[in-house]
């Protein structure tokens, strides 16, 4: 009776979507037509257990496999009755417990392939891959199932140890119930392992693309050109193009032979629809959904599968944190290396083209193949390799300018007027800097010390600050249209965030209260606004806890330098103690250095729980959020103490009799005479230099470390299996041994480049050379992603994105924050404003109707009581007003003062000017998909006719027919 109702059933669905309408009048199934057909009368416990007991336990293996298939003992499990649930659980447990490494054999394969017509399944060779493959290439390993035609979308792992075996039987027959395949398969390096092989069938990956609104081809583009064109530029683009054809080729573009035909940016898309199948174009039913489509599709359903009874029992990740799963992720598409060249045999599958075309370190210089970027790992990955190199492109002016002024500045060195007076004040005697073990010395001694600052502090050092404030505007609205052009190219102009689903968290805690949504009139999941406002306050009291905690590490960073200062200013070695200040700023830039490290750790533990806490409603509002806090907490962390250099070293030191010191015991820490900008030099140097290094070695080389670790033990236990080599693992054994993508996905990355766009931009004026150091690290950066990416990660879930999300916004306001910075930095810290206030003003050629300098060393220095100088513009002892302010402070000060207001009105005056000249969508792209949006309403109309025609003429009547 149960083969009959299976054949029944396999004839039924042969005759599915074989004419159009039995399509429109298909109807949803319920979920126990979905369940497997020949199970479904099992519904009584004993029946059950009889036929759990006559499954053999080692089955004898299939011919021509290498693998081992086995199985959990839940596999064949229906829900028991409550009285004997409990029992029955237990007689499982123990039986599992007894078998150890004897498995079952999986029994669902026969029954799904009864059910499944053959031209729902998978070929072995795709077209798709068969075209990147070649003709004689083998089809790869691990990528199906033992039948060698369903394709694996995702992988899920557990541990036979586990414990959660009710919950991990629940969740694969609910998978099961979903439409989904499952297969099992021991891993081949440990023998506690097993791997979940998941397969979407057509119906499914049909029914749930309808769900989520996926986007799929429906019809050639028609491209067209504007009158203008055909009319009048005709001639002059021919022209062009031979002229073109004449200059050397650009070695940054690749080759477009090297890459494979993406055909699907070619094609009208729209939302799928099982009623409306007959508008899209289904060639093939196997490529028809992309890998990272299906992966996609399967991921949605592992989300919302329960577990256990009630709302809150369900998800993926809840499985994974309890334990029940070790891991979950879609499959690579084979390995990315191969025996033969790329050039002659062609690359294996994407991966291996991703590896050959981007990933490897000798084609640096070339442009990244953004197209199969996002074709293989998501539209979300590839607009952060998109901005990431638009941004490394946009640095090379940048870096450029800054190296010019630094070259200017040693160029100038020698001839500075500064430079000379201070190098030959061999005369000129100095007040001690500190209260212990300190004396007098010579001004002549800091030679080397104002010629550095002049290689950082000189005539190019504002222009340089105006260039980068300007260069910032350009650079983020040139963004916004190269974000215009990628959301058409890769069809997400009409992808909205309101198409997000909501978090299954978000869900399971609100499902009790819910609301009509205004945009699509269903019920859904409401969060109370007291609710939201009491966890908001929350979340933002334990932000501003964590800040205090970072200015309390600067506070003791500080402490740290008064107390050095004394200790070296009397150290026995003569070399440092000549050279105190240095060794004193080293010191504590390195320490500060070891604390931002240590509190990045804790920031991003308190961040993961503030944003739990505050129970997002999306994914997208979920990691910006959390993005938020970490750039939050990361930015003040790294900043703080260069803002502590910057605008308040050496503000109140004192004066020589009246010097201010931290608990009435350490004197306050003063600036060199040549100025505190080389103290700011040094901080952001050795912090932007020594992060960089280790924020690569913590993407690069701890991952190599921990799959070498990993392969090393699979060798192992591949000698203990007889499996000789790494190549006849299957892919899931391999993927397995990979490291998992971050658990905050691509946040740290972009987190990452933010805090360095902050860096080159805020200070800019204090480091020109940052722009140049951004840029050699950012070439190294994307090669190092991308290999991380293609060969030490497991392939991350693909996600669709429009735009880079709350960076965007963290970006204008990083420029915003330099703007006023920079003006600050070149009034306050830098010399620039008080030797421009003494060349117009005090200088001895104002009388001679030019500018100079001669003399400005003196000025800026005053006499106390002792005969030694110290920095500052104070009235003489013997004066009637001793140690005031002179005239001089005064307008130096007002001068400073309308420097920042002048500077800060000019430059957002012109930066505004800027956003509003330059428009976010290029105007031939705006008309573009204007007219690409009425020729989609006219297809669609036609198709609509064309498909009635062939109604009328297939019934041999005529009727009206609404729109589906």
């Amino acid at each position: 009776q149960q083969g009959h109702n299976c054949k029944t059933q396999s004839t039924h669905q042969e005759r599915m979507h074989t004419s159009i309408s039995e399509i429109l009048k298909e109807k949803t199934l319920k979920p126990s037509r979905r369940s497997l057909p020949c199970l479904a009368q099992s519904q009584t416990h004993p029946h059950n257990l009889n036929h759990f007991l006559s499954v053999p336990l080692s089955p004898e293996p299939k011919a021509n496999t290498n693998t081992h298939s086995v199985s959990a003992s839940c596999t064949h499990i229906t829900t028991p009755p409550k009285g004997t649930r409990k029992t029955f659980l237990a007689f499982c447990i123990s039986l599992v417990d007894a078998t150890k490494d004897q498995y079952v054999e999986e029994m669902e394969t026969g029954a799904y392939e009864s059910r499944t017509d053959e031209s729902l399944l998978i070929q072995q060779k795709p077209v798709s891959r068969g075209k990147l493959e070649g003709n004689n290439a083998p089809t790869p390993s691990g990528l199906t199932f033992r039948d060698g035609k369903k394709r694996i979308d995702y992988i899920l792992v557990y541990k036979k140890s586990s414990p959660q075996v009710e919950k991990r039987c629940t969740f694969e027959r609910n998978l099961r119930a979903e439409g989904l395949m499952l297969e099992k398969e021991p891993s081949l390096t440990n023998n506690d392992i097993m791997f979940v092989k998941i397969h979407a069938p057509w119906d499914t990956l049909c029914k749930y693309a309808e769900q989520m609104n996926i986007r799929m081809p429906f019809r050639k583009k028609c491209y067209f050109s504007d009158w203008k064109k055909k009319t009048m530029g005709s001639r002059f683009h021919l022209r062009c193009r031979q002229v073109k054809s004449w200059l050397p080729r650009n070695p940054m573009k690749l080759d477009k032979e090297a890459l494979p035909d993406l055909e699907e940016t070619d094609c009208y898309t729209a939302p799928f629809s099982r009623a409306r199948m007959h508008h899209f174009t289904i060639n093939n039913r196997d490529s028809f959904f992309s890998n990272s489509t299906r992966s996609r599709i399967v991921h949605h359903v592992l989300q919302r599968t329960k577990y256990e009874d009630g709302k809150s029992k369900m998800g993926i990740n809840r499985l994974l944190g309890n334990g029940t799963y070790e891991a979950a992720f879609p499959p690579h598409e084979g390995s990315y290396k191969s025996r033969h060249p790329i050039k002659t045999h062609g690359p294996q599958n994407h991966r291996h083209l991703l590896y050959e075309r981007w990933a490897r370190w000798g084609i640096w210089y070339k442009y990244q193949p953004l197209d199969l970027i996002r074709r293989y790992f998501g539209e979300k990955i590839g607009l952060y390799f998109a901005w990431l190199g638009w941004y490394t492109g946009m640095l090379i002016p940048a870096a450029l300018v800054g190296l010019f002024v630094f070259l200017y500045g040693l160029f100038t060195m020698d001839s500075s007027q500064v430079s000379k007076e201070i190098c030959e004040a061999n005369t000129t005697i100095m007040c001690p800097m500190c209260e212990v073990n300190c004396s007098a010395w010579i001004l002549s001694d800091s030679c080397v010390y104002a010629k550095v600052t002049h290689l950082f502090d000189n005539g190019g050092t504002v222009f340089f600050a105006i260039f980068m404030a300007i260069w910032a505007t350009v650079f983020l609205e040139f963004w916004k249209r190269r974000r215009a052009e990628l959301t058409y190219d890769w069809d997400l102009i009409d992808w909205e965030e309101e198409e997000e689903e909501l978090r299954p968290q978000f869900e399971a805690k609100y499902s009790r209260k819910e609301r009509v949504n205004p945009i699509s009139g269903k019920p859904e999941p409401f969060q109370p606004f007291t609710d939201k406002l009491s966890r908001l306050m929350v979340s933002v009291s334990g932000i501003f806890f964590m800040i205090s905690l970072v200015l309390t590490a600067v506070f003791a960073v500080v402490v740290f330098r008064l107390i050095a200062m004394e200790k070296f200013a009397s150290f026995q070695w003569e070399f440092v103690k000549k050279n105190w200040q240095f060794a004193t700023s080293g010191t504590g830039v390195c320490i500060n250095f070891m604390i931002i490290m240590s509190l990045n750790v804790v920031y991003e533990k308190v961040a993961y729980l503030l944003t739990n806490l505050e129970h997002p409603r999306t994914e997208s509002e979920w990691e910006n959020s959390f993005a938020l806090k970490m750039f939050l907490f990361q930015f003040v962390n790294l900043n703080s103490s260069t803002f502590y250099i910057a605008f308040f070293l050496g503000r109140f030191a004192g004066r020589p009799g009246d010097y201010n010191k931290l608990f009435n015991r350490w004197r306050m820490e003063e600036c060199h005479p040549s100025g505190c900008l080389i103290d700011l030099c040094l901080q952001m140097g050795v912090i932007m230099v020594l992060k960089q290094i280790w924020n690569n070695f913590m993407e690069l080389g701890y991952p190599l470390l921990q799959n070498w670790w990993s392969r090393r033990k699979m060798r192992r236990a591949g000698e203990q299996n007889n499996v000789e080599g790494k190549e006849q693992l299957p892919q899931w054994d391999k993927d397995w041994n990979l490291q998992p993508m971050n658990a905050h996905g691509l946040v740290d990355e972009y987190l990452e480049m933010v805090l360095q766009f902050g860096f080159t931009t805020i200070f800019v004026a204090a480091f020109p050379l940052a722009p140049l150091l951004a840029l050699l690290n950012n070439i190294i950066e994307i090669r190092l992603d991308a290999y991380k990416f293609v060969t030490q990660w497991r392939r991350p879930m693909p996600a669709r994105a429009t735009d880079i999300g709350i960076w965007h916004g963290i970006l204008e306001g990083i420029g915003v924050v330099a703007v006023i910075t920079n003006a600050f930095v070149i009034a306050i810290t830098s010399d620039y404003i008080p030797r421009f206030v003494y060349a117009f003003k005090y200088g001895p050629c104002v009388d001679k109707g030019y500018r100079c300098l001669k003399g400005y060393m003196n000025s800026s220095l005053s006499c106390p009581v002792l005969l030694c100088r110290y920095r500052d513009y104070r009235e003489p002892p013997w004066s009637s007003e001793p140690y005031e302010f002179t005239l001089q402070f005064w307008h130096v000060l007002a001068a400073r003062l309308a420097f920042i207001i002048v500077f800060e009105h000019l430059v957002f005056g012109i930066k505004t000017f800027i956003a509003h000249l330059i428009p976010d969508m290029p105007k031939d792209l705006c008309e573009r998909m204007r007219r690409e949006k009425y020729l989609m309403q006219e297809m669609m109309y036609e198709a609509e006719l064309e498909h009635l025609q062939k109604e009328r003429k297939k019934n041999g009547k005529r009727y009206h027919h609404e729109w589906p």
